[in-house]
């Protein structure tokens, strides 16, 4: 049997419409106090792998400025959660692939919080393509804009409100390094993010701000239904060492990691959460 039976949504895809649920943490994830008093801003975090690190978060203590497009169910179920680990959430609509709207979010999480500890460029877009000539020229740019770009635009801005110890994660993929040839604007991409972390490493090591990233493998999220042919989904994750698709709570204690104290010296590295499939 599968691990998920066919199906598919419209992009960018809601969680209550999965079959099965995602798990995300909420019954399993217990914090240690290893993020408290921090504040972080985590984009695409209505759902997926940016609910599980809002979960993880705020149960370490942190308080969470919620990024999302439009998928304001999602996005509430992820504030709710938040709120009943005790933290501050704030939710913020809006489209990461407009520059600034990113510098938007920066600013209000400082406004909101009176500081910023963590920054997590989570959101992205994808969507799959059996030849070149599909794919739009402006389907392309969009992901860029939201996959890529955004992440300049939110590292640039938050720089200068981030102090010696605070962390930048970006959402990279197993794709960076095998990409899947459906995939080609999304892997470009993510190799981009990884690259782009690991200068960014370089670069802001002088100020005590340490830059990572984090490749996932095929994570069981609304991105997955929303954005792949439905036989696809059917047989999604089985490909990998450990023969399923992972759930967006086994990538939550990377994250944890990352952005505390724990990771202290971890700085300029891409941590693969891929079920066995290897990175380079």
């Amino acid at each position: 049997m599968p691990e998920q039976p066919a199906q598919q949504q419209t992009p960018p895809g809601t969680t209550a419409a999965m079959t099965p649920r995602p798990d995300h943490g909420e019954q399993s994830y217990r914090g240690s106090g290893k993020l408290t008093g921090k504040a972080a801003l985590i984009t695409g975090a209505d759902s997926g792998i940016g609910r599980a690190v809002a979960i993880a978060y705020a149960r370490e203590g942190a308080d969470v400025l919620i990024s999302y497009l439009d998928e304001h169910e999602d996005a509430e179920e992820t504030r709710r959660w938040v709120e009943e680990a005790g933290r501050k959430a704030v939710v913020v609509p809006g489209d990461v692939a407009d520059p600034a709207h990113c510098r938007a979010l920066v600013d209000r999480a400082v406004e909101e919080f009176g500081r910023l500890d963590v920054l997590v460029s989570n959101a992205a877009f994808q969507m799959s393509h059996e030849t070149l000539e599909e794919i739009p020229d402006e389907e392309w740019d969009r992901t860029l804009a939201i996959n890529l770009s955004a992440f300049f635009h939110l590292a640039k801005a938050a720089v200068p409100h981030l102090k010696p110890g605070a962390s930048i994660i970006g959402s990279s993929s197993v794709n960076s390094d095998n990409p899947t040839p459906q995939l080609l604007p999304y892997d470009v991409t993510k190799a981009g993010i990884a690259n782009m972390c690991a200068a960014l490493a370089q670069l802001l090591g002088p100020k005590g701000i340490r830059v990572n990233s984090v490749a996932p493998g095929p994570i069981w999220t609304p991105l997955i239904p929303s954005t792949m042919p439905e036989e696809a989904v059917q047989t999604f994750g089985e490909q990998v060492p450990l023969g399923r698709a992972g759930q967006p709570a086994e990538l939550a204690p990377v994250y944890v990691l990352l952005a505390s104290d724990d990771g202290s010296y971890v700085s300029g590295a891409r941590v693969a959460v891929t079920g066995g499939a290897p990175i380079l």
